[in-house]
C-alpha cells in the first residue's frame, strides 16, 4: 500500500503531476520514495542497486550520463548501506539504503516529466517493500 508523505501536502495522480509541471511551465519535478520492510537481500546488493538505476532510468525514459555509482559506507548501523547516484541527462537519480533498518530512500529530480506515483510503485516493487510514502515536490523560481 501506498500512501502521500504527511509532510508534502495533498495527494495528486500522476497526470495531474504532469499536467502542474507541464500547464505552469515549472522547471523541474522531484519525487521522493520512502520504502519500509524492503527484502534485505535486495537493497544489500551492490548489483541490485546499481541495476535498478539503470532499469528505472529506462522505464521513466530518461537518458542515463555514465554508469551509476554505489559505495557502502556508514559508521554506525542506523546509516550502513549503500548509496547510489545516477546522473541523467535531466537531473539525477540518487538513493540511500539502510541495511539495518531494511529502508531505502530514493530521490528522483528531472526537468523533464515522468509519472511521480508509477515510479514510486516501481520502486516499491524493485525492492521487494512491504511500505511504501512518497511526495512530490515542483521545482522552479
Amino acid at each position: 500500500m501506498y500512501v502521500m508523505s504527511p509532510y508534502s501536502g495533498k495527494l495528486i495522480s500522476d497526470k495531474e503531476a504532469i499536467d502542474k509541471y507541464n500547464n505552469e511551465g515549472l522547471w523541474g519535478l522531484m519525487v521522493s520514495v520512502d520504502l519500509g520492510e524492503c527484502d534485505h537481500e535486495k537493497i544489500s546488493s551492490k548489483e541490485h542497486i546499481t541495476q535498478f538505476a539503470i532499469d528505472l532510468a529506462e522505464y521513466i525514459d530518461m537518458k542515463r550520463y555514465g554508469e551509476p555509482i554505489a559505495v557502502f559506507f556508514g559508521d554506525s548501523p542506523k546509516v550502513q548501506g549503500y548509496s547510489l547516484v545516477q546522473l541523467i541527462e535531466t537531473s539525477q537519480i540518487s538513493a540511500h539504503f539502510a541495511e539495518d533498518t531494511d529502508r531505502a530512500f530514493i530521490d528522483i529530480f528531472s526537468c523533464k516529466e515522468f509519472p511521480p506515483k508509477k515510479t514510486a510503485e516501481y520502486a516499491q516493487k524493485y525492492f521487494g517493500a512491504k511500505k511504501m510514502q512518497y511526495a512530490i515536490a515542483f521545482r522552479d523560481i
